[in-house]
């Protein structure tokens, strides 16, 4: 590990990385607080950031040559997404991993998303249906993990689209982007991959024959 990481070990990512071993920015597209917690979680999703693993603030504003004004912004992302914790005199680190956390997510988005769905369900139109099934299709076709995971939350954002509510939507954006890291661990185990597929087709059906319970 070099001086310039600072004990921010991020060799070996699969991301686009620096001579440091540190991510790269994209392209500019967005604000770069923004940039720099995109570059982070994805260094968290590929394992180069490992739970506990600090995150220094000095080091992470010195590599992307940036004040210390956007990567706080950026830490503060990552918190209110679960991918960091900041702790007073401690500082910011990466999220461990828990079982309970895990779980809570999951019943909290069963709720919301059987409430959003019950919602959509009356709005759909026959355009609406193509697109949410173009997107199973193509979350059917995916092989690579990272990508499944957004193709799959394209595809339940879109079921829930109809439903017209921005607040619940926003709700569900942050909890698919919570549980991300423990939806990566699934996708982990080549069987989870058909049986994800198979719910998507049950609950496409349901909603195309409007059965909202079934849904």
């Amino acid at each position: 590990m070099s001086d310039a990481t600072n004990g921010f070990p991020l060799e070996g990512s699969a991301t686009e990385v620096s001579a440091s071993g540190l991510p790269t920015l994209a392209a500019p597209r967005t604000s770069t607080s923004r940039m720099i917690a995109d570059a982070l979680r994805t260094a968290i999703v590929e394992g180069t950031l490992a739970p506990d693993a600090p995150l220094r603030q000095d080091a992470i504003a010195r590599h992307f040559s940036v004040s210390a004004i956007p990567v706080r912004e950026a830490l503060r992302q990552l918190a209110s997404e679960g991918w960091a914790r900041i702790e007073v005199n401690k500082g910011a680190s990466v999220a461990s991993l828990s079982r309970d956390e895990a779980r809570e997510i999951y019943e909290i988005r069963s709720a919301l998303e059987s409430l959003a769905l019950g919602l959509a369900i009356p709005n759909h139109t026959a355009a609406s249906l193509r697109e949410v099934s173009a997107l199973a299709a193509a979350a059917k076709r995916e092989r690579d993990p990272s990508l499944y995971v957004a193709r799959n939350e394209d595809f339940h954002m879109s079921l829930y689209a109809p439903a017209g509510r921005p607040q619940l939507m926003d709700m569900l954006i942050t909890l698919h982007r919570r549980g991300e890291r423990y939806l990566r661990l699934k996708f982990g185990f080549p069987a989870y991959k058909g049986e994800s597929d198979a719910e998507h087709a049950e609950i496409l059906a349901a909603v195309k024959r409007r059965d909202v319970s079934a849904a």
